[in-house]
């Protein structure tokens, strides 16, 4: 045999597996232990000291445990599923993770080696079910493979901040490997990718000879905040946001108008219809209907597949948004506002502002709670470096709303998976990621208890979450869509029970509010106790959720389901619809 002038070592493959998730910074490891896991669940427990096993009751919550590690630390975070449905129970939150460019690495178990093929019990195919959410994605069949197989791994969820999935047959785990070669964790710093000069004087010379240009921003303006308002102030343009640009670049921006889309405000939809010239920066914001039509669109991604995926662009800038910005800077002339373009946008903002905030008032002894107000007492109580993680539907839209982001505080969200039940999951990565700052989790009533099952996590890990129910008594997101529509609501009922007691009876403080001057004293109750606690907020079903556009077609289906609530003897439903600016 040739000599390398390697050192061989001699090792289990599950310790191989734990000593460079430790090498790669890697603190914890989210699952629910099963036999095919037992071997690395043995090596975790011997370097306990460096790294933990954190046991949570559905495999979908670790994923998206992970998925929000991940988020926040920009580290690789990793979880792991027994054999057949165990990790099959990761996919939901792995598809989370992929849309939301989270590296995560995946330890998908599998049945024994010599079984692969037989049907056995429990058997799946890994390799095949998670390819689709994956950026890499391999079975391990022999102990040899598992160094660079791993490396591979690791270094393609780094890099291309997305999902690994390492399949490993339980009896290959404890097999010894014995080889010369280590596997080296890579730590990627994010890319620093600029345009062709070219590309970037082409760019200025729309940008400069454009009367009214608005900025759409996303999360890939993430290092770019400075470099943003900078290049709003030169071009004199309103900017937009996508939802998940809103934590980095609302704040402290004298030129925000707002977000656009579904759960935006008519303010954002304002800025962008009414521009010359768009500049999408870090965005895959994907609603073709609110863009405009005869705009100039440049679109500047680090990612070249996303450019023009959503709509027409007339010029498509590969390159990383700071860099980019910084490196356009010295090419744009400063302009004056002199068709009114800014004032008319930020005036608009003003007044869409302010009727936002007239809506989300409680008045003492007036029922029914308002979701907004809940959400704006939140805000202004939390603290100024909260991590605030919303379920799908009108969670997200109150924070998309309501929540004011300082550049210290986050905001998580199933916001590109669109999935149900995120927000606990989420919350409890988080706390596990930074124990010391107060997070909250705003849950709908649907999305609470589809995994309910994990709130005893919180108790048993003692995670200090604070998880807020808005118990309405509905998927209400869902009845909204069914009205517009034209369609009577059907299945959307949830029969719930007293979601504190039911906290009280698991060990953690339950709190309830039905009144809307109970709700502030009880959210500062809430945020102060020293441990996991359930706030149960009873708000109104019946909160109508304008969207920034309304369409002739959902105007005529808003006028159907009344003339059907009507004609059904449901009258009483259309009140609040009635008196609200769509039919004003």
């Amino acid at each position: 045999m040739e000599d390398t002038g390697e050192e061989d070592v001699v090792d289990r493959v599950s310790d191989l597996l734990v000593d460079t998730l430790i090498e790669a910074g890697v603190k914890r490891v989210y699952g629910i232990v099963g036999d095919s896991l037992n071997g690395i669940v043995a090596s975790i427990r011997k370097r306990s000291n460096e790294i933990e096993w954190i046991g949570v009751r559905h495999e979908e919550t670790a994923a998206f445990a992970a998925g929000a590690e991940a988020q926040l630390t920009g580290e690789l975070a990793v979880c792991a599923g027994s054999c057949g449905p165990g990790n099959m129970h990761l996919i939901n939150g792995l598809y989370d993770c992929y849309r939301s460019r989270a590296p995560v690495l995946a330890i998908a178990s599998h049945v024994p080696s010599r079984e692969i093929g037989s049907m056995y019990f429990q058997e799946t195919h890994p390799e095949l079910i998670f390819r689709e959410c994956s950026r890499f994605c391999e079975l391990v069949s022999h102990p040899d493979q598992m160094p660079r197989a791993l490396e591979t791994a690791i270094r393609t969820s780094v890099s291309e901040r997305g999902v690994s999935v390492i399949v490993l047959p339980g009896d290959v785990s404890l097999l010894d490997v014995s080889t010369g070669r280590r596997p080296v964790p890579l730590r990627a710093p994010p890319p620093s990718i600029c345009p062709p000069e070219d590309d970037l004087r082409k760019a200025a010379d729309i940008l400069n000879s454009a009367s009214k240009v608005t900025i759409l921003g996303g999360a890939g303006c993430e290092k770019a905040h400075s470099e943003l308002v900078e290049i709003a102030g030169l071009l004199q343009a309103p900017i937009v946001h996508a939802l998940r640009g809103k934590e980095f670049i609302e704040y402290d921006n004298p030129y925000d108008v707002g977000m656009t889309g579904l759960l935006g405000v008519s303010s954002g939809y304002y800025a962008m219809m009414n521009s010359e010239v768009l500049l999408m920066l870090g965005t895959d914001f994907p609603y073709q209907q609110f863009y405009p039509q005869d705009a100039i669109i440049i679109q500047v991604d680090v990612r070249g597949e996303q450019i023009g995926r959503r709509t027409k662009v007339d010029l498509g800038l590969v390159g990383s948004v700071d860099l980019t910005l910084r490196m356009l800077k010295p090419l744009l002339k400063q302009k004056e506002d002199s068709n009114g373009h800014l004032k008319a946008s930020l005036e608009h903002y003003k007044k869409t502002r302010a009727e936002l905030e007239s809506m989300a008032e409680g008045k003492s002894g007036k029922k029914p709670i308002h979701p907004q107000y809940l959400v704006s007492i939140l805000n202004r109580v939390a603290a100024e470096d909260a991590i605030f993680t919303c379920d799908v539907g009108t969670p997200t839209l109150w924070s998309a709303r309501y929540l004011k982001m300082n550049g210290k505080r986050r905001l998580l969200g199933s916001f590109s998976h669109g999935s149900m039940a995120g927000a606990l999951p989420l919350a409890i990565g988080a706390q596990e990621a930074y124990p010391g700052r107060q997070v909250i989790s705003l849950s709908g009533d649907g999305g609470f208890s589809m995994l309910m099952g994990d709130f005893l996590t919180l108790k048993q890990l003692n995670l200090p979450v604070k998880v807020v129910v808005f118990d309405n008594g509905s998927l209400d997101f869902v009845e909204l869509e069914m009205k517009a529509a034209g369609n009577l609501p059907h299945g959307t009922d949830l029969v719930n029970p007293d979601f504190a007691k039911m906290a009280e009876a698991v060990g953690i403080l339950g709190l309830r509010v039905e009144k809307p001057e109970d709700v502030e004293p009880m959210v500062e109750k809430a945020l102060k106790h020293d441990g996991p606690t359930l706030l149960d907020v009873v708000v109104n079903r019946q909160e109508l959720l304008i969207p920034p556009n309304i369409n002739l077609k959902e105007v005529e289906g808003f006028t159907l389901y009344m003339i059907k609530a009507v004609l059904n003897g449901n009258g009483d439903e259309i009140v609040d619809l009635a008196n609200t600016n769509l039919f004003r």
